[in-house]
This record gives structure tokens, sequence and C-alpha cells, in this order.
């Protein structure tokens, strides 16, 4: 039964409980506050009741005979009173004042019984109902005078003092006089009406008011009731309107739109990921059959001419064929298999010192080694503050390298630039002009914030804006931060994101021609992210072609701090502005760009930005 209950209650809208659980205490509190001032009223006029009758009781026994005189149609005023003297044994002795009202009816209070006093206290005033009589048999009393003669009295016992029939000596008596609270009745019962009256107003406007205000208050609710609606039938990049969000429904819209934020990222990046592996597998399997069949058709080639003449010139040159293919399909798999391990997060070692500035060198070499007439340049890489309407942008300047050393995985960051030094190889003349750029840059910049950004233009303007910060301020993270500036055919801006997708190339048939998988990029992409770094494709800003930039976390920025000299020549010149008082050394860095050499030291590593 109870969970009966329970379940039907369960099934009432919100705003229907609020509005009756806002009835139910404004009914509460209007009766609450009706019998308060009830009672309140009612001891009030009982009060003042005894009041009168202490106050009055001198003046109604003094002046009894003149108030017995009075007509019955003169019961006004002190009339009104009733007194009754008995003597000392408590028997009736008169009753010298009993008023009578309209139509002959007589209302009295009832007394204890003739000769006892019961537990009546002398002058404490007590209620006593009332006793009523009608004296004419014909008298027909109306409805109004019934209810004042049967109001109850409040009675006062006193001690009072008679002369004897001798005259001269007294005798005590006891005096009992009352009046009719018929008064203080007829004001309890109207007060009661009116607050009835008040309370049912009050408790219906509360209704409405309630009802209108619970409405607006629920509305946002509502609102997100049908946001839900619709995130439910597919629409994710529906938003619950705002509200303050000091409120509850403010910060529970907040919260809402946080997740849905999250979900509607989750979700785009869930299909973005299966289309890419929807994308990846079809792309393996294309480049994977094309080496299987290339086996497969020279190894039926050889089965059908073996018993030929020359079979044996033919079957080398298939054999070679199959051999090219097995190798192609080789690099394919190993691709693949580096690239997995690479998104578990496995096949890399973070604990290597690695000399970035040998393997730039080495690569240098390779390179002149694959492409003898290619003219290359090395040196270092200078930020071109932003000017105006110029974004900033990395300046090549010709040079030696800075000597750079880092934290991380040798081998895989040498992958990185043999990949990189490949696709040059590949896709650009082999008389087409190379830079190779190297450079130390302090940037107020997390490596996990700048591991998240996607490879476009807009987040390495963003980097270097991160690094005029930084080299302003001699704050962040010191970054290295390397490219490989070409000036071949290039790739167009809206394509050159995409060369770090897997089994992207440029040019397919020149890729199947030296070896390339498409994997290359999509390798050194996951290996720099890995070192919480960032690699982009950027169009040469001079001459045209590729620009490829890489930046790897080096260690923490560290404060300058004053040579010797430096802090010696401050000291003579303090002294001999303020001779015989003790120097203090500065507290403010200085750094002299031609004599100090800047050092940074962390846990990943150590630079030298001049190379010394």
């Amino acid at each position: 039964m109870r969970k009966r209950c329970l379940t039907r209650l369960d099934a009432v809208p919100l705003s229907t409980k609020l509005v009756a659980c806002t009835l139910v205490l404004l009914m509460v509190g209007t009766f609450g506050i009706s019998l308060t001032i009830r009672q309140l009223v009612s001891s009030y006029l009982v009060q003042k009741t005894d009041t009168q009758l202490r106050d009055q009781a001198q003046l109604v026994y003094s002046n009894v005979d003149l108030l017995s005189s009075k007509d019955e149609n003169e019961n006004v005023g002190p009339n009104e009173y009733f007194m009754q003297l008995r003597d000392t044994n408590n028997n009736i002795v008169s009753t010298p004042l009993v008023p009578v009202l309209r139509n002959s009816i007589l209302s009295e209070p009832e007394l204890p019984a003739n000769g006892s006093m019961g537990d009546v206290k002398f002058d404490k005033p007590f209620t006593a109902s009332a006793k009523v009589r009608v004296l004419s048999p014909t008298a027909r009393a109306d409805k109004r005078t019934m209810q004042v003669a049967q109001a109850p009295w409040r009675v006062l016992a006193l001690e009072g003092r008679e002369r004897g029939p001798d005259g001269t000596s007294e005798v005590k008596m006891t005096v009992y006089i009352g009046v009719s609270m018929a008064d203080q009745i007829d004001i309890i019962n109207t007060l009661t009406q009116y607050s009835i009256f008040v309370s049912i107003i009050i408790v219906l406007l509360g209704a409405v008011v309630a009802t209108l205000i619970i409405q607006r208050t629920l509305l946002p609710l509502k609102r997100i009731e049908k946001t839900a609606a619709k995130i439910a039938a597919g629409d994710l990049s529906q938003r619950v309107p705002t509200a303050p969000e000091n409120t509850e429904v403010g910060s529970l819209a907040a919260s809402l739109n946080a997740m849905l934020a999250r979900i509607e990222s989750s979700f785009r990046e869930q299909e973005e990921t299966t289309e890419k592996m929807k994308q990846f597998v079809s792309d393996a399997s294309h480049e994977l059959r094309t080496p299987l069949a290339t086996i497969h058709g020279y190894s039926e080639l050889y089965h059908m001419q073996r018993d030929l003449p020359g079979a044996l010139e033919r079957a080398d040159e298939s054999i070679d064929h199959i051999e090219a293919s097995s190798q192609r399909m080789t690099v394919l798999v190993e691709d693949l298999l580096s690239l997995a391990r690479l998104d578990e997060g496995r096949g890399i070692d973070m604990t290597q010192q690695v000399n970035l500035t040998q393997q730039l060198k080495d690569a240098v070499d390779d390179l002149h080694a694959l492409d003898s007439q290619r003219g290359i340049r090395r040196g270092r890489l200078e930020l071109n503050a932003k000017d105006g309407s110029n974004p900033a942008y990395l300046e090549f300047k010709e040079g030696e390298f800075p000597d750079v050393t880092l934290t991380g995985d040798g081998s895989r960051l040498r992958q990185v630039i043999t990949n990189i030094v490949g696709n040059i190889h590949r896709y650009t003349p082999s008389d087409s002009p190379v830079e190779v750029g190297l450079a130390i840059m302090p940037a107020s910049i997390s490596p996990e914030s700048l591991q998240r950004m996607p490879a476009d233009t807009q987040s390495l303007r963003y980097f270097l804006e991160a690094v005029e910060v930084g080299q302003s301020m001699q704050m962040g993270m010191n970054y290295a931060v390397f490219s490989f500036i070409d000036h071949g055919p290039g790739v167009s801006a809206d394509r050159q994101s995409q060369i770090f997708e897997r089994f992207y190339t440029a040019d397919p048939s020149r890729a199947r021609q030296k070896g390339g998988t498409g994997l290359g990029m999509s390798i050194a992409q996951s290996v720099v992210r890995a070192h919480h770094g960032f690699i982009d494709a950027t169009t040469t800003r001079h001459g045209g072609g590729l620009t490829l930039t890489v930046i790897l976390p080096v260690a923490p920025v560290e404060p300058h701090v004053l040579g010797s000299a430096t802090m010696t020549g401050m000291s003579d010149r303090s002294a001999a502005k303020k001779p015989g008082k003790p120097n203090k050394q500065s507290k403010w860095p200085h750094r002299d760009k031609n004599k100090t050499k800047a050092t940074g030291k962390g846990q990943q590593g150590n630079v030298t930005p001049d190379g010394a």
C-alpha cells in the first residue's frame, strides 16, 4: 500500500507538488496565526474584564440601590452587573443586582450552592456558566438575546461589610460581583470570522502567485527538457539556454552545456576516428594488394614459362620483381607496426640523451649524398616579430647550428628527420635548394597544450605568439625548433594538414617508384606527439615550396644570473656614488648578448644556444 502511494506520488508533476506544498504551508500558517491571535485576544479580554471587576467592584457595591432602581430598558453600563450577598456561612442573603435582558429574559451566573463557597477564593476572578430564566411565560426571545443570555459570566468574590439591624454594628458579608462575557465572546467570534475570511483570500492569492512563480521558475527546466529531447533525436549541436550561474538552474545549465560540448566533441572524434579507420583499412588493403598481386602474377608467370627456352633469364627477372614487391610490403608492414605501437604508447624510450644538432648534421649529409646537385644550407631560425597586420614568422639565417641536447628517444627522433629528408628527396627536384634551421626559443605554453594542437598554420602562429611572450617575460619552457625548408612544387594550403594522414601521398606514382608508403609523415607526427611536441607543414615564405617545422620541449626557462664581472662593475659604481656604505647585490638579471652565454638546464636536457 505504501509503495503504491509512493508510486502515485512520484507520478505527480513537480509543479503540482510544489503548488500543493505551498498551499498546505499557507493553510497551516494562516490557521496557526488565526488560532494564536484568537487565544491571545481572548486572554487579553479576560484580563481586561478582571481588571474592570476589581476597579468597579467598590463602585457597584456602593451604588447598589441606585443600580437596582433602574428600569430594565435602561440596561446599559453598570446595570449589566450581577451582585449577590452572602453571610459568613455562605448563605444567600440577597441578590440586589440581576440584569434583565429584553423580553423579560434573566441571565445570572451559576454560583456555589447555598451555604457553600466551593472552590471559589476571594479576590480571584473565575468563569461561571450562565443560568437563564424567563420572567414572563408569554415572552419570546430572539436569537441574539438568547446568545447574550447564555454567555458565561466572569465573577469576583470579595469580603464586604454591611451595617447590622441596629445601625451601628458591622456584619461581614461575602459579595459576588459578576459581568457577562457576551461582548468578549462576540468580539472573539467576529475576529475569528474575519481571520477565516482573510485566510481564505491569502490561500487563494498564494495559490495563484505560487502557480505563476513556480511555472516561471520551472520554465528553464522545460527548456532543458525540450533541448534534451532534440539531443535525443540526434541534434548534438543543441545547447541549454543559459541563466545566471549563481542560481541552481543556471549552474545546472552550465554543467549540462559543458557536458554536451564534451559529448559532441567525443562523438565527432569517434566519427572521425571511425572514418579514418575505414579509410585506413581501405588504403592498407589497397597498398598491400598491389605487391601481393605483383608477387602472385610473377609467380604464375614463372610457372608458365619455366619449360620454355630462356626460362632461366625470365625466372631471374620474375624473382627480382617478386623481391622488390616483398621488400615494399615489408616496409609497409613495418610502418604499420610502428604506428600501432606508437598509438598504444609502446615502442619508444624517453630516457635517452639526444644530440639533436648532430642528428640534423647527419640529415644534411644524407640529403647531400642522395642528391649531390642539391644546394643545402644550414643555420639558425630567428623569430620575426608581429608587425601590424603581418603575423610573426620564423626567418632562416645561414650559419652554424646551435648545440641542442634533449631527453627523448634518439632512434625515433632520427626516424622523424629521416622521413622528412625522404619526402624532400622524393617530391622535390634534385637540384632545388634546401635550408635546414635550428633554434632554441622560450615560449609561454606547456608541452601538454602544444601536443594537443592540430597541425595547421593557426597553431604555429599561436606558438610564435607564445614565443614572443616567453622572450619578453623570460618565462615558460625552452623549445627546440628546427625546420626543413624546400623550394619544390609544394602542397596547396588546403591540403597541407593532410600530409600527416596515413597513406597520403602527394604523387602516388613517384612514391611507389621510390619506395614511399604514405606513412612516413604519420609516423613522424606520432613520434613528435609522443615527445609532447608539435609538427606542422606550411608554404615556404620565400621562393615557394614546403616548410616542415618540428617543435620539441627541452627544459624550463631559468632566470639569468649576474656574472661576477658585471656585479664587480656595479659595486664599483655604487661605491663611487655612496662611499663608506656597503653595496648590495642587485636582484635584477642582466644579460650581455655579446659576452654572456645563456644556458637552460632542467629535467629534459640542456641547451647552449650559441653553439660554442
